[in-house]
C-alpha cells in the first residue's frame, strides 16, 4: 500500500453498540460506536474507546454522543464524525493524501429508504467513493459460512446493541424478515430501570451493561454454568448515601423475561410468513443466533424450548456481520444483493 494506492478498500459494520472495520480480511478497527465533540465548536475531542471512557463523565463543555440509535442514524453530524475518527485508524503510515475508499456497510433489513440514504450520506462524507450496503442478516449468514445464493432456507437472528434483525435467507436474498427495534440497549434499559424500583440504586447506563455482562440471563435456572452474585455500588436513590448490593443471576433473568419475550414473538413471526418448503429447510438446519445479544446466558435454550427448533450461537457472534460485509466487499461484482 505505497503512496499510489488510490482505492482502499474496507467493510464496516455500522452498529449501535459497536464499529467494526475490516482491511485486508483483518479486523482493524473494533470500537464502541462513541464520539466525544467539544459543544462550542463541534470538533471532535474523541472517539471509540477513548470517548466510551468519556460517556456519562462529561462536564459543559463536552458531550458524548451515541450517534446511532435502534440501528438508525439518529445524530448525521455525529455520525459523519464518528466514521471519519474510526476510518483515520485504518490509514496508519505516511501518505501524502487519504486515498478514496471503496465500502460495503452492514444496514437493519428493515431500514426506510431515508435511513438508507442517511448511511451512505454520511460514508460519502467520509470520503466513501464507492459506497455498497447490506443488509445486516445477510452479511451475518455470509460471515458464519453459510452459502446464502443455494436454494435452501437458512434462518439468521440477529441480536444487536439497537434492533433485532431476523431473516430467511435463500437463493442470494431475503425472503421473509421481522426487524423489531428491542435489542441489547433495551435489556440494559430493563436493567436499569429494576435496580432503580427493586433495590431503590440508581445505576448509570454503563453499570446496566456491566451487570448484563456478569448476570446477564435469559432463564431463571442455568445449573452448573451460573455465573456468580454481582456486587452494584451506588448512590441510594432516596438518601443518596452509597449502597452495595449483591444480585444474582435469577432477577436478572426476571426482569428482562418481558424483552426476551418480544424477541420469541418476533422469531415466530418471520417463521409464520415462511413458506413451507424454507420452513422444512430451516427445521432441518436449525436457526442460527448472531450479534452480541447471543452471548447471554441460556438464551439458544430458551428458544429452542420455546420454538421447538435447534437455535446455533455463530462462532464469533459479535463480528459475523462485519466478516460477512469483508466477504461481500471481495465479491462486490458477483453478489448482486448488494444496494448501490
Amino acid at each position: 500500500m505505497g503512496f499510489f494506492s488510490f482505492m482502499q478498500e474496507i467493510a464496516m459494520d455500522l452498529g449501535t453498540a459497536n464499529t467494526i472495520i475490516i482491511n485486508d480480511d483483518k479486523i482493524v478497527v473494533d470500537e464502541p460506536s462513541v464520539v466525544a465533540l467539544d459543544r462550542r465548536t463541534d470538533k471532535m475531542i474523541a472517539v471509540g474507546e477513548r470517548a466510551k471512557l468519556m460517556y456519562e463523565k462529561t462536564h459543559e463543555n463536552i458531550r458524548t454522543v451515541r450517534p446511532l440509535r435502534d440501528g438508525v442514524i439518529a445524530d448525521f453530524t455525529a455520525c459523519e464524525q464518528m466514521m471519519r475518527g474510526l476510518i483515520k485508524m485504518v490509514h496508519t503510515g505516511s501518505r501524502l493524501f487519504s486515498p478514496s475508499l471503496r465500502m460495503v456497510i452492514g444496514v437493519p433489513s428493515g431500514s426506510t429508504e431515508v435511513e438508507l440514504r442517511a448511511v451512505r450520506d454520511s460514508a460519502e462524507h467520509a470520503d466513501g467513493r464507492d459506497v455498497y450496503l447490506i443488509f445486516e442478516p445477510m452479511a451475518a449468514a455470509i460471515g458464519i459460512g453459510i452459502d446464502v445464493e443455494a436454494p435452501e432456507g437458512n434462518m439468521i437472528v440477529d441480536i444487536g446493541g439497537g434492533s433485532t434483525e431476523i431473516a430467511v435467507i435463500s437463493l442470494g436474498g431475503i425472503v421473509s424478515n421481522n426487524s423489531i427495534r428491542v435489542a441489547g440497549d433495551d435489556l440494559t434499559a430493563e436493567i436499569q430501570e429494576y435496580m432503580s424500583r427493586q433495590h431503590n440504586v440508581k445505576v448509570s447506563e454503563r453499570m446496566a451493561e456491566r451487570i448484563k455482562i456478569h448476570v446477564g440471563s435469559a432463564l431463571t435456572d442455568l445449573g452448573d454454568e451460573a455465573p456468580e452474585d454481582y456486587v452494584v455500588h451506588g448512590p441510594n436513590r432516596i438518601t443518596a448515601l452509597p449502597m452495595e448490593v449483591p444480585v444474582c443471576y435469577q432477577e436478572i433473568a426476571h426482569c428482562l423475561d418481558k424483552t426476551i419475550a418480544k424477541i420469541e414473538n418476533a422469531v415466530l413471526s418471520a417463521l409464520e410468513n415462511t413458506p413451507p418448503e424454507l420452513y422444512a429447510d430451516i427445521v432441518r438446519n436449525g436457526i442460527y443466533l448472531t450479534g452480541g445479544g447471543a452471548l447471554l446466558r441460556g438464551l439458544d435454550r430458551r428458544l429452542q424450548d420455546k420454538i421447538s427448533i435447534p437455535f446455533h450461537i455463530a462462532e464469533d457472534p459479535l463480528h459475523s456481520v462485519a466478516k460477512g460485509a469483508g466477504i461481500a466487499l471481495k465479491n462486490v461484482e458477483r453478489f448482486s444483493f448488494l444496494m448501490r
